[in-house]
């Protein structure tokens, strides 16, 4: 089941990659602009994977109603995400707008950013947020093991609807700026947005809780969530701003563009997979918190068969839609394969001792795995994927 979540995320997320080799006069035009595409790709996967790992755990420690009636698991995650969703866009406009103007030297417009961000952010969480309650339906309804297919789904879902969304949302900020008075249009709703998402959290804060049920869910995953989702646009930003650097090779090398956020993705998705399920064993007390992996040496063999076949898997169907969509390819088929497998190994290697030791981390200094173990794997991953495929491409071409 977990493979062929991880193929049919592959394929969505060629669809990705094709958008954005179609996105570069956006690209060029805004300064910063892969790195905010990035960092919100990534944002989505760290709040909505958290959220469907957390849904799995539910489901296997029997507190799980498919109901969004307040005081329920899925409502308090409803309630969070949304939350968190609005925050951190508005926080990636902001460092996206200081990351531009300290590493690019361009122009960038604080307000136009932070427009583009939260609205497309917005747009991009509602239906991931949508699609992240249909898996949790489906998986209730069918006894699914939704710590195998969740976070592998929940990625490319985000890879493919927050791409489209953020290029909306660039659309509409151009069609403002021509107006005569489309500066001030923009700095207004950007200030509406903002407050409107001081007041949404103020009231999920403040909102009055019980202890017998799980009405005051949404403020502990909102307050555990926050300080680490933080942490992680770090990461994020950093994995934009290597990207970004590397814009130039990736804009003239068609098939290693769309090869991208498939690969990211996967990287995400496979950390994903893996922390869900050593989270739940943690919970389930079928895996003991101790530094030696031992106990995880199963997982792993099937995190790395899963890798290397879905990465086997996009490399050949990347260069097909390169020479279908472009018509030729500037590197040849076996150079782009092998970029992705040596690449894909490295990144595999490194994110199944990564996920391990930040769940047994989180465990150990008593934080739940569900909140802290996906937003930061993924995280990390963006950064050191984003270098590790960066230095394998500088090998080959």
């Amino acid at each position: 089941m977990g493979l062929t979540a991880l193929v049919i995320a592959g394929t969505a997320d060629l669809f990705a990659g094709l958008l954005l080799d179609q996105m570069e006069d956006y690209l060029l035009t805004i300064t910063g602009m892969m790195v905010l595409i990035y960092s919100a790709i990534g944002m989505r996967g760290n709040i909505f994977g958290a959220m469907g790992s957390r849904i799995g755990t539910a489901m296997n420690i029997g507190t799980f109603e498919m109901s969004l009636k307040r005081g329920t698991v899925l409502r308090a995650n409803f309630d969070s995400a949304i939350a968190l969703t609005l925050v951190m866009s508005i926080a990636m406009g902001v460092t996206t707008w200081a990351v531009a103007l300290l590493f690019f030297g361009g122009k960038a417009d604080v307000w136009g950013l932070v427009f583009i961000s939260t609205v497309g952010g917005f747009l991009a969480g509602l239906i991931v947020l949508g699609f992240n309650i249909l898996i949790a339906y489906a998986g209730s309804k069918r006894g699914w093991d939704v710590d195998n297919i969740s976070a592998p789904l929940i990625a490319a879902i985000g890879d493919i609807v927050t791409m489209p969304m953020i290029f909306l949302s660039t659309w509409v900020f151009f069609k403002m700026d021509e107006l005569s008075f489309g500066d001030e249009l923009v700095m207004f709703l950007s200030a509406a947005i903002v407050i409107l998402t001081a007041v949404d959290v103020a009231v999920l804060l403040v909102r009055k809780t019980s202890k017998r049920n799980f009405s005051g869910e949404a403020k502990r995953i909102f307050k555990q969530s926050l300080p680490v989702l933080m942490v992680c646009l770090v990461f994020e930003i950093g994995a934009g701003v290597v990207i970004q650097d590397e814009q130039e090779s990736l804009i003239a090398y068609s098939v290693l563009m769309i090869m991208l956020p498939a690969f990211l993705n996967q990287g995400n998705a496979l950390s994903g997979m893996l922390t869900s399920r050593l989270s739940s064993a943690i919970h389930l007390g079928t895996l003991r918190a101790k530094w030696s992996p031992r106990g995880a040496s199963n997982d792993f063999l099937m995190i790395y068969i899963c890798a290397m076949i879905t990465f086997l898997y996009i490399g050949i169907i990347s260069y097909g839609a390169c020479i279908l969509f472009n018509g030729s390819s500037n590197i040849s088929f076996v150079d782009s394969l092998a970029i992705i497998m040596v690449a894909g190994f490295l990144a595999t290697t490194i994110l199944s001792l990564l996920s391990y030791y930040v769940a047994i981390a989180a465990t150990k200094f008593g934080l739940d795995p569900d909140d802290h173990s996906i937003p930061i794997t993924s995280s990390v991953m963006d950064l050191l994927g984003s270098m590790v495929l960066v230095g394998v491409i500088a090998l080959f071409i």
